[in-house]
């Protein structure tokens, strides 16, 4: 999967679409990412021991990755990304539009 966390994406499909937030976490076997603020679901919950309070709690939930686009923060445009080899023999991504390393 070549988006990570931490990384800023613009929701491109779906019921938040256009909308953009940092990636919070990576599901990389199921495909799918937890973004902030987008995708929020109510949840009912019953109260356990002290820890947390029963009601309607709202949340973020997973949206798959081929709903999102990830926003470059060189060049601020929508991106796909692409893999460079380095001299050294790393590899890291690039900004398809501007040719920039984003890691």
């Amino acid at each position: 999967m070549k988006i990570r966390k931490d990384d800023i994406v613009l929701v491109i499909a779906g019921k938040d679409r256009g909308k953009k937030g940092k990636v919070r976490f990576a599901h990389p076997k199921d495909k799918r990412l937890v973004v902030e603020g987008i995708n929020f679901i109510k949840k009912h919950a019953r109260a356990t021991s002290g820890a947390r309070q029963a009601g309607i709690i709202e949340q973020e939930a997973a949206i798959p990755v081929s709903n999102v686009m990830l926003l470059c923060s060189r060049c601020n445009h929508l991106t796909r990304i692409g893999f460079k080899r380095l001299e050294d023999g790393g590899k890291v991504r690039i900004c398809r539009s501007c040719h920039e390393v984003i890691d």
